[in-house]
């Protein structure tokens, strides 16, 4: 048996008018947010549910219900802390984190190296274990109009040593 698993995270919300956008823990100033219970950070939802996969553990809807009030509102970083706690009781740690967000707008290039230190920040981890991709819908769909934005995440954990 191996002591690396493997898990994917998916996220979407729709957007809204009115910003700023929350996005991988930074506020990116944008004309809209998404929508969502929460904060609707798209991107600390997907790997969240990337890491409680990885683990065999149940979802962030699970976890944190949408129709909880003590979530509306609720900053995702605090999910993902409590999700990340709960992926270490059980014996594991992070290896890597791969992610992608499609966004038609903003561009998120230029705040990718932000995104990055502030989930590793969160996940107490090096800033290498964390890659963010940014992708547009290429006006197709949803997210190509500029009405949704989603996230991908594949998180790799092993099996902790000390």
């Amino acid at each position: 048996m191996t002591n690396l698993r493997i898990g994917l995270g998916e996220d979407s919300h729709r957007t809204a008018g009115g910003g700023p956008l929350r996005i991988g823990g930074i506020e990116v100033p944008h004309n809209q947010h998404t929508v969502g219970h929460s904060d609707a950070d798209v991107l600390l939802h997907a790997v969240t549910d990337a890491l409680l996969g990885a683990a065999g553990l149940q979802d962030i809807g699970q976890l944190f219900p949408n129709n909880d009030p003590v979530n509306a509102g609720r900053d995702s970083a605090e999910f993902l802390k409590l999700a990340y706690g709960r992926v270490k009781e059980s014996g594991y740690t992070l290896v890597n984190l791969d992610a992608v967000v499609t966004a038609q707008q903003p561009k998120l290039s230029p705040h990718k190296e932000a995104i990055v230190t502030r989930i590793a920040e969160i996940l107490q981890c090096e800033r290498s274990q964390i890659n963010v991709k940014a992708k547009t819908g290429e006006g197709v769909g949803p997210v190509g109009r500029g009405e949704a934005m989603e996230a991908r995440v594949v998180a790799l954990i092993e099996v902790r040593s000390d």
